[in-house]
This record gives structure tokens, sequence and C-alpha cells, in this order.
């Protein structure tokens, strides 16, 4: 979602960055750094500069994570509430969204559904000067699609580039590997749905 990109300033710092989550969820797992590093193929120094925000995690690498620790991406979101109950399961008030930040990557995603147990999940990606997906194409099981609010933003699927501004809308199956980034300075804004939910 080849491009690659050296921005390691971070999005948003507002609650726990996902390298500390990431550390925190290791130890209550009773896992030692060495038993997941082991398990990702990695080095451990690499997993301590993740669990440390030193390294980026892209989408990708944290659906790796997520699998060796034994979770789905959405256990990272963090915050949101409830809200009255008669807007419960239907209503996500812009104060009250789940977010999950991608430490060094410039990323910040937002879940814009209610929950994660209908046909379809929304989520809008924030994307800082430069930023992006991560350097390696990744797939996920559904199909997607994607509408940018605010500028511009650069989708590759398979060997095709595409070039999307404000307006413009995609939709592709995510089976397909793909990566996307923020070609410009400033920031960008997509509104993506997959269907069924699969983060």
């Amino acid at each position: 979602m080849s491009v690659s990109h050296q921005n390691t300033s971070k999005a948003v710092t507002t609650g726990t960055p996902v390298g500390e989550q990431i550390r925190d969820l290791r130890k209550a797992r009773d896992m030692t750094i060495v038993e997941l590093a082991k398990r990702l193929g990695r080095s451990v120094g690499y997993i301590s500069q993740i669990e440390r925000n030193i390294s980026p995690v892209s989408i990708e690498r944290l659906t790796e994570l997520a699998e060796a620790l034994g979770v789905q991406n959405n256990w990272f979101f963090q915050g949101g509430s409830s809200g009255p109950t008669h807007e419960q399961d239907l209503i996500v008030r812009r104060g009250d969204r789940r977010h999950l930040t991608f430490t060094g990557a410039g990323l910040r995603e937002e879940l814009l559904s209610p929950n994660l147990s209908g046909d379809f999940e929304m989520i809008m990606t924030t994307y800082g000067p430069y930023a992006s997906s991560g350097d390696e194409l990744y797939s996920r099981p559904c199909q997607e699609a994607a509408l940018v609010i605010e500028g511009r933003i650069e989708i590759q699927i398979g060997q095709r580039q595409f070039i999307l501004e404000v307006g413009d809308t995609i939709t592709f199956d995510g089976r397909e590997p793909h990566k996307s980034r923020n070609p410009d300075q400033s920031p960008a804004r997509v509104v993506w749905t997959l269907s069924p939910p699969t983060y």
C-alpha cells in the first residue's frame, strides 16, 4: 500500500505506542524476547528495537507479531468509550474512536466501526509525510475499498501502481499483495472498508 521511505518521525503519540504494547503482551504471555524472536525468525535485537519503539512496525510485521502472541491486530487498538447504551453497536463518536499508532512508521489508524462482528469494518488511516504501510507487500483475506478524504495516496497492487487524490476510490481483492504510501510532505487520510472484518 517499488517505493520505500526513511521517515522515522512519530505520527501521533497519544496512547501507548505499539512497541510498548507488544512488550507488555509478550510479558503477559510469560514469553521471553528470545522465544518471540525465534517464533518470528528474527533477531533478538530487532524485537528489542520494536519494543523500544526504535524500529518502525509495518502492518505486515504487526500481523506476524499478533499471530506469534496469540491475538488479532485489532487487539492493539486503544481508547474509545462505549457511549450511551442506546448508541452502542450503532454509533462511534469522533472523540470515542479506538486508535492504533504505528510508532516510527508515520501511520495512525482509527476504527470507525462500533464493533467487528458485522460483515465489514471501516478504518481511517492518517499518513504522515511520506509515511507508508511498509516496504513489503502484504495481503489480507478480504475485499478492500478506500476513499481518499485528504491529500494523495499511492497504492501498489502487485506490479500496478496508482495515485489517488481527494474523492478518488479504489476497490480490490485484499488477497492480492499490496501496500500504500503518502508520496507528499502534507498529511493524507484514507477511509478503508474491509469485508469481512480482518484487522
